[in-house]
C-alpha cells in the first residue's frame, strides 16, 4: 500500500482575490448566472475542479463545472434548461445554446476502500465532495459571491509548484477508478506537472487494473488528447509508463519496434495544427492509424509483386482499424468508415508504386478534404511529398489555400450512448 503524503484536510484554506488574482471576468456568465440562481434559492453553489484549476493557471477553461448542495431534481425544478442524465452518477446539464453547464450534487463516499466505483450516487456535504475527487489540483472550489477559492486538500499549494498528486491514498484511488491513471498522464502532457513519486509508483504498480475501466470512457479521453495540442506527449508518455500495451497493443508494439517513430511525428504535427485550428477526430485517428497501414500493404506487395486497387486498400484499411483498437475498445461505426475513406485515398494522392499523375481527377468524395488534410501532415514530415499535395490541392481548389473540413454534424458523430460511471476536473 502506498500512501500519500498529502493530508486530507478538514477545514478548508481559503484564498483571497489578492492571492489567487482570479479576475471575475474570466468567469462564464452563464456559470455565474447558475450559481447565484441556486444561492438564491438556498442552496450552497461553487465553481469546481479543471474550471478553477485553469484560471489559476492562467488558461482560459473548456468547462465550467458546478457543484452544489441541491440534489438533481431539485436543480431541473429551478432551471427550464435542464435536463438529467446518467444513472451511476447522476448530473444535471444546463443548456444555454451549444453551451452545456455541468452541474453536480456534493457527493459523499469512502476514498479509502480499494473496490471499483460502479455507483456514485450517495449525497454529502461540500467536504465529503471534494474529497472523493481524483487529484488535489481538482478539488477546489471558487466561491464566486466572496471571489474566494477554498482549499480542503492542497490543491492551491500543488498548482503553484505544478504536482500531480492523488487525493488519498493513491493506490487506491486508483483502482476505484482505473480511468484516473489516464487522466494522470494526461494532465502530465498538458500541463508539464511532475507526477508526486508516491502517486508515480502507485502507477507503476496499478496498470494492469486499466483493462477494468470503461472502454468508452478511456477511448473519449484519448480523442480529447488527440485534439488537445499535447497527444505526441500524451501518446509518449501512455506507452513509457505501460498503458499503452493494454488499451492498444498494435500501437505499443509499432512503438517498441520503430525508432524512427512516425506516429508520433505526425502527432507533433498534428499538435502544431490544432494550435491553429481544431482538426477532426477522424483526421487524427488517421493520423495514427497510417504508419500501420502502409506497413501492413509494403508487407504484402513485397510477397504478392502485383499492384493494388483502391478497393483493396480499403480493405486493408478496415482491418488495419479493427485490429488497432481490438479487444478493448469499439470504434463508433461512422467514425471507423470516415478513417477507412481518409486512409485509402491516402494511395489515390500517392500511389503505392509511386507512380507519377499527370492529370489528377479529384474524386466526388466528401471526405476527400479530409484525405488532404491528412496528407498535408504527412507532407510535413516528410517534404519529398510536397508536389503531390500541391498536384492535389491545386486540381481541387485552383489556387486557394487548403479549407477546413467542414464540420460534423453533432448527432452524426455521436458514440452510442451509455451510462457514464464518474465525473471529475476535466
Amino acid at each position: 500500500m502506498f500512501t500519500s503524503p498529502n493530508p486530507l484536510y478538514v477545514q478548508p484554506k481559503v484564498y483571497p482575490v489578492d492571492e489567487h488574482q482570479i479576475s471575475s471576468d474570466k468567469i462564464d456568465p452563464n456559470a455565474a448566472y447558475v450559481i447565484l440562481k441556486l444561492r438564491q434559492a438556498g442552496y450552497k453553489a461553487y465553481l469546481v475542479g479543471g474550471g478553477v484549476r485553469d484560471l489559476l493557471l492562467k488558461q482560459n477553461p473548456k468547462d465550467f463545472d458546478i457543484s452544489t448542495s441541491a440534489r438533481p431534481e431539485e436543480i431541473k425544478a429551478l432551471f427550464r434548461n435542464c435536463i438529467l442524465i446518467g444513472r451511476r452518477f447522476r448530473l444535471a446539464h444546463l443548456r444555454f445554446g451549444k453551451k452545456i453547464i455541468e452541474v453536480s450534487t456534493f457527493r459523499a463516499g469512502d476514498t479509502g476502500v480499494a473496490d471499483l466505483i460502479v455507483r456514485d450516487n450517495v449525497w454529502g456535504t461540500e467536504e465529503q465532495d471534494v474529497l472523493r475527487r481524483d487529484f488535489t489540483i481538482n478539488g477546489l472550489f471558487y466561491d464566486i459571491e466572496h471571489q474566494t477559492v477554498i482549499d480542503y486538500v492542497g490543491g492551491y499549494t500543488d498548482v503553484a509548484k505544478r504536482v500531480l498528486r492523488t487525493i488519498g491514498q493513491p493506490d487506491v484511488r486508483f483502482v476505484q477508478d482505473p480511468v484516473r491513471m489516464i487522466r494522470l498522464i494526461k494532465f502530465c502532457a498538458r500541463f508539464n506537472f511532475d507526477i508526486d513519486s508516491s502517486t508515480f509508483q502507485a502507477l507503476l504498480g496499478c496498470k494492469g487494473e486499466i483493462i477494468k475501466s470503461s472502454s468508452v470512457r478511456i477511448l473519449e479521453e484519448l480523442l480529447r488528447m488527440l485534439e488537445s495540442g499535447s497527444a505526441k506527449t500524451f501518446f509518449h508518455l501512455l506507452h513509457e509508463y505501460g498503458l499503452l500495451n493494454p488499451l492498444l497493443p498494435v500501437v505499443a508494439n509499432y512503438f517498441s519496434h520503430n525508432p524512427d517513430n512516425e506516429i508520433l511525428a505526425l502527432l507533433c504535427e498534428a499538435d502544431a495544427a490544432n494550435s491553429k485550428g481544431p482538426l477532426d477526430r477522424s483526421i487524427l485517428l488517421s493520423a495514427m492509424i497510417f504508419p500501420l497501414l502502409r506497413h501492413r500493404l509494403l508487407q504484402r506487395a513485397q510477397k504478392s509483386h502485383q499492384p493494388f486497387h483502391l478497393g483493396i486498400i480499403q480493405e486493408e484499411a478496415s482491418r488495419v482499424i479493427d485490429e488497432t483498437f481490438s479487444p478493448f475498445f469499439l470504434l463508433p461505426r461512422r467514425l471507423s468508415g470516415m478513417v477507412s475513406s481518409i486512409l485509402t485515398s491516402q494511395f489515390r494522392i500517392q500511389p503505392l508504386d509511386d507512380k507519377p499523375l499527370r492529370r489528377p481527377k479529384p474524386p466526388r468524395d466528401p471526405m476527400f478534404i479530409y484525405a488532404l488534410h491528412l496528407f498535408k501532415l504527412r507532407a510535413k514530415v516528410q517534404p519529398d511529398l510536397l508536389p503531390y499535395y500541391t498536384l492535389w490541392t491545386e486540381a481541387t481548389f485552383g489556387q486557394e489555400p487548403l479549407p477546413m473540413p467542414p464540420p460534423i454534424e453533432p448527432e452524426e458523430r455521436r458514440r452510442p450512448r451509455r451510462r457514464r460511471r464518474h465525473h471529475e476536473g476535466s
